[in-house]
C-alpha cells in the first residue's frame, strides 16, 4: 500500500541552511523530492525514513530525527474518536538501542501525553496523565519485537480524554490498557507525531553510521 505523507509536516535531520543549524520542517511530499536518500519511496509504496544520530535537531535537544507529525493541533473535544495506527519496521537502531516511534504531542510544550519507543527490542512508552507532568509513567507494552520485525502501532484517544496503546506483532497484542488525559489536558490542542526520533544526544565523537530507520507500511490518522 503505498503510504501518502503529502498532507504531513517532515522533521528532517537536515539543518534549515549552512549558516542555521535547526532541522528543517518541510511539507511530506516536498521532503520527499528534496531529500529523497533520508525521506525514500520503496518500490512496493511504503516509506523509509531515515535519522543519522549526528545531524540538525531542534532548538531545545541534541537529538536528531525523521518524524512526520501532523500539519494542524486538534483539541480532545473535536472529535469523538483519534486515532494514530502505523504498520511499521524498524530496520537500524542508534547505539543506545533507543528510539521514539509513535506520539501523540501537545503544541508548544516538550512533554508530550503519550511517546513510544522501540528500545532494545521491546516496545514501551510513557504517559503523562496531567499537563506538564515533569515525569511520565514508564511501562512496557509490548516485549520482543525484534529489530527487522514489522509491528502494527496504534494510539487511540476519544473527546472523553481516554487514550490507548496498542501493538501488534505476528498476532501478539500488547496493550497499555485505557489511559485517562486528566482535566489539564482540555485546554490543549495535540497533533500526531511517527517515524524515527533517536533518543541519544549526538557529540563530535558520534559515529557518521550511527543512527535510526524505518519503514512505515501502513499509516492511518483520522479524527472521526
Amino acid at each position: 500500500m503505498a503510504v501518502n505523507i503529502s498532507n504531513l509536516t517532515l522533521s528532517t535531520p537536515v539543518a534549515v541552511s549552512a549558516t542555521n543549524p535547526v532541522a528543517l520542517e518541510l511539507n511530506g511530499a516536498e521532503a520527499i523530492a528534496q531529500f529523497p536518500s533520508i525521506v525514500t519511496v520503496l518500490p512496493d509504496g511504503s516509506l523509509q525514513l531515515s535519522a543519522p544520530t549526528k545531524g540538525a535537531s531542534s532548538k531545545s535537544t541534541h537529538r536528531t530525527r525523521c518524524e512526520w507529525k501532523e500539519s494542524f493541533y486538534w483539541p480532545l473535544a473535536s472529535a469523538a474518536d483519534h486515532l494514530n495506527y502505523q504498520e511499521m519496521t524498524v530496520t537500524k537502531v542508534n547505539s543506545a538501542q533507543k528510539v521514539v516511534i509513535s506520539q501523540m504531542h501537545v503544541k508548544n510544550d516538550d512533554s508530550p501525553a503519550i511517546k513510544v519507543f522501540w528500545q532494545k527490542g521491546n516496545i514501551t512508552m510513557g504517559f503523562r496523565q496531567s499537563f506538564n507532568q515533569p515525569t511520565p509513567v514508564n511501562t512496557t507494552v509490548l516485549k520482543g519485537v525484534p529489530l527487522g520485525a514489522k509491528f502494527k502501532i496504534t494510539i487511540r484517544a476519544n473527546s472523553a480524554g481516554v487514550a490507548r496503546v496498542t501493538v501488534d506483532y505476528n498476532g501478539v497484542v500488547g496493550t497499555s490498557g485505557d489511559l485517562q488525559l486528566d482535566s489539564t489536558w482540555n485546554s490543549q490542542v495535540f497533533n500526531f507525531h511517527g517515524g524515527v526520533y533517536n533518543q541519544i544526544d549526538y557529540t563530535d565523537a558520534t559515529p557518521p553510521e550511527d543512527g535510526s530507520i524505518c519503514i512505515i507500511s501502513d499509516l492511518l490518522i483520522s479524527h472521526t
